[in-house]
């Protein structure tokens, strides 16, 4: 089994097993989910070790999205770990604001360990990721699968429109942190399956109150009459001030609510970085 640079193998797994797994298989693809509790202090202490970096307060290390082709053997998953995996561990990008100070006070309290404490240094303690989820192959395949490459196309949006059957559908939490009260910050998957199509959402979104908005959408959109696989990443960002003035005419109530909403904050949030990609499957 192959797998790219835009993630890393998952760490082990001793607790998930098939069970825990939410499977459907439909014209040759097999969509896997796995919704489970919170990591617990063992795999904390491991996960942190592997990352070299302390995790978010709620982990959910044995969570997973997965697309699999039967045919070729490529498949594309998002799980905590990887996405953990490409969080800037150097503190080059880390926000430097005073709430970074009460976080490590947070994360000092919170683990006896001095291992532990010895891990929280500086990086990027939004966990603001760039991930697009891990790429893997099946070399034995007898048929060697592509790779993603740019494309112009973009994703059918009138086709998702319509009102299609739904197959399948699941909300797959991976991690979230409070960001020592100061905000949120959290990834999550979801994914629908319709009878000639498939559209999956990684979304990562983070809000530091008085600072800054982040929101990351990886789709993934798979036609499954022709193999044709896009996959489009686009990051918005936006000052929070700049986002509260757009709320100013709003009662408190409702203001306050949107900007927790990612669906509805994406809209005000400019386009600072886009890609888009595609490969073919048969």
């Amino acid at each position: 089994m192959a797998i790219t640079k835009e993630g890393t193998a998952a760490t082990n797994e001793p607790y998930p097993s098939s069970d825990s797994d939410h499977t459907v298989t439909h014209a040759g693809w097999k969509i896997t989910t796995r919704k489970l509790p919170i990591l617990k202090a063992g795999p904390i202490e491991e996960m942190t070790e592997k990352l070299g970096i302390a995790p978010p307060e709620m982990i959910f290390g044995d969570n997973l999205v997965r697309v699999e082709h039967l045919a070729s053997g490529w498949s594309i998953e998002f799980n905590a770990f990887d996405a953990l995996d490409l969080v800037d561990k150097t503190g080059d990008t880390m926000l430097k604001v005073s709430y970074s100070k009460e976080w490590q006070q947070s994360r000092e309290n919170k683990y006896d360990d001095a291992d532990i404490k010895g891990v929280v240094k500086p990086f990027d303690w939004s966990y603001s990721t760039p991930y697009s989820g891990t790429v893997s192959t099946d070399s034995s395949s007898a048929s060697s699968s592509p790779s993603f490459a740019p494309i112009t196309t973009p994703i059918p949006l009138e086709l998702l429109k319509r009102p299609d059957p739904i197959l399948f559908f699941d909300d797959v939490m991976l991690y979230e942190d409070e960001l020592a009260d100061n905000g949120m910050s959290m990834l999550s998957g979801k994914i629908r399956v319709m009878p000639a199509r498939l559209l999956l959402l990684c979304r990562f979104f983070m809000r530091l109150d008085d600072v800054v908005f982040r929101i990351r959408d990886t789709r993934v959109f798979v036609e499954f009459k022709t193999g044709e696989v896009i996959r489009e990443y686009t990051a918005r960002e936006e000052k929070f001030e700049a986002v509260r003035e757009r709320f100013a005419g709003r009662r408190a109530e409702d203001a306050s609510a949107a900007m927790r909403d990612a669906n509805k904050l994406a809209e005000y949030l400019p386009v600072v970085e886009q890609r888009l990609e595609g490969l073919v499957l048969k």
